[in-house]
């Protein structure tokens, strides 16, 4: 019941989510068209529900073959390969929007945990491998309310990006996504939606922590 009660709800916010964001697509598509590469677009081959392999649809912001290039998946702060538009695009969650399409083809939700590159999804516990995608990936979730300002983060790490990432960004966002798995609701959802709509416009806010006191801790 719960799976279908959230997929009429996706369906309903990704098609009001589109007509809205129709103003926002026409403009930023023609500038990327016209600047940078060229791309208006991004496929990138991510894991989806049920660990299968699914194309992610983005607003191009970075380098073509910015994975085979400096920290490869992982994006830090001031990050080179990113282009000029792209630093607006993905400061301000824009470049996610064209992610609505994922939702209504069915391979995405509004709510769920990020969906990871192959190579990094590889990097988690068989534990975490077996519930972190019981239910469809999601535009947002617990982790991307956590790790909104993911970049900053291991901007400030005196470590190593990739390392930083991959032993402690990378097991807390799976012990966080194994959290939400074992408590996931509609009622939760409508909060992290709540969450992420706040967040976007009071960014410094510690809301997050505030309403839910018992997620997993912390340690860097």
């Amino acid at each position: 019941m719960y799976k279908t009660i959230k997929r009429v709800f996706d369906i309903l916010i990704a098609i009001v989510a589109l007509v809205i964001c129709i103003p926002i697509f026409i403009p930023v598509m023609l500038i990327l068209r016209f600047s940078g590469e060229g791309e208006v677009f991004y496929l990138q081959e991510r894991v989806g529900y049920g660990n299968e392999l699914f194309p992610i649809w983005k607003f191009a912001t970075m380098l073509k073959n910015s994975p085979s290039l400096g920290t490869g998946d992982v994006t830090v702060k001031n990050d080179p390969r990113v282009l000029p538009i792209g630093k607006f695009l993905r400061k301000s969650k824009i470049n996610e929007l064209p992610q609505i399409i994922n939702v209504l083809n069915g391979s995405m939700s509004i709510v769920g945990a990020r969906p990871l590159m192959p190579q990094s999804f590889n990097q988690y516990s068989d534990q975490v491998k077996a519930v972190i995608y019981q239910t469809p990936p999601g535009i947002t979730g617990i982790g991307s309310l956590i790790f909104r300002d993911e970049e900053s983060i291991i901007d400030k790490s005196a470590m190593d990006p990739r390392f930083f990432y991959e032993n402690y960004i990378l097991p807390y966002k799976g012990n966080l996504e194994v959290w939400y798995q074992a408590r996931k609701s509609l009622m939760l959802d409508m909060k992290i939606i709540f969450l992420t709509a706040w967040l976007i416009v009071f960014p410094k806010s510690d809301i997050v922590q505030k309403t839910f006191k018992g997620l997993p801790q912390r340690t860097f």
